[in-house]
């Protein structure tokens, strides 16, 4: 059972599917990464929808929600607020929050605002300091050929990140960090997905690519914040995720009520690479809090 429509947020409309409307669960938010993504590569998560309401939503801007040309809506303060938007837009007085990569940061940032009703958080593959996420990436890169160092080094100096040469590099970068299941020359729906997104905001707001931060997220750290988080949370990384368990664990330390989980086998997209096990790690943390 599933319903999809729009919620109006500042800036436009967002478009949002709800599945299982009437399951008896808690529902749960997701929010995909990006900036500038969508939700489609996350639609297998509707699984979870066997013990409750499952949301996916389009962030402004991209997939297939409104996209707006006011580039100074892409701020992350605007997409807090956008979030509490699509909350009351679907009267969700109680919610969980699942948000992978940059919808780590966003939900952290949205849970910093002190909303009621949210009873727990997932953060996958989190993003919780944009300089820790730099210097981790660096560090990644250093595991790699020396080739592929050099090239991406070289284009990032001379301001070549759209040439094929360092497409062609990234892509052997991705293969390692980011999703470790390799169709030629990418799995279907990736190719889909990318249909989805908009480079734009990603420029915007992170820079060119993943090894620098040029763009509003730079300074990004919630780390000293964690703290005030006081609900459940669950922190899950892949082991040769390009969110490093090192740096993982280290923030799920930093909240009083954190759990700590790393999917073996998989890079940053555990929900694909390994999507059992993502559904039942997930799927039995959210139980537990719901029975509480």
């Amino acid at each position: 059972m599933r319903e999809e429509g729009y919620i109006n947020v500042t800036g436009g409309r967002v478009w949002y599917q709800l599945f299982n409307k009437n399951a008896t669960g808690t529902p749960v938010i997701i929010l995909h990464g990006g900036p500038g993504s969508s939700s489609y590569s996350l639609e297998g998560l509707q699984a979870l929808q066997e013990d409750r309401p499952v949301i996916l939503y389009d962030q402004l801007g991209c997939g297939r929600s409104d996209r707006p040309t006011d580039t100074s809506l892409w701020q992350l303060d605007r997409f807090v607020e956008e979030l509490a938007q699509v909350r009351e837009g679907l009267n969700l007085d109680e919610v969980h929050l699942l948000g992978h990569s940059w919808g780590t940061t966003l939900s952290a940032a949205y849970c910093l605002t002190k909303p009621s009703g949210v009873k727990s958080v997932i953060f996958s593959s989190p993003c919780l300091s944009a300089p820790r996420w730099e210097q981790d990436q660096l560090d990644n890169l250093k595991k790699l050929p020396i080739e592929i160092q050099e090239t991406i080094k070289r284009c990032e100096e001379n301001g070549t990140t759209d040439s094929e040469e360092f497409k062609a590099a990234i892509q052997e970068f991705n293969k390692v960090f980011v999703c470790r299941i390799q169709e030629e020359p990418d799995p279907e729906w990736v190719k889909k997905g990318s249909g989805y997104r908009n480079p734009e905001i990603y420029n915007i707001m992170w820079g060119p690519s993943e090894f620098s931060v040029k763009g509003n997220l730079k300074s990004f750290d919630c780390t000293a914040q964690l703290n005030e988080i006081t609900c459940p949370t669950l922190f899950t990384c892949g082991r040769y995720d390009e969110a490093t368990p090192e740096s993982t664990e280290y923030f799920s330390n930093l909240v009083p009520n954190g759990k700590f989980h790393v999917y073996e086998n998989s890079a940053h997209m555990a929900y694909f690479e390994e999507k059992e096990e993502f559904l039942r790690v997930v799927g039995n943390f959210l139980n537990s809090i719901d029975l509480d």
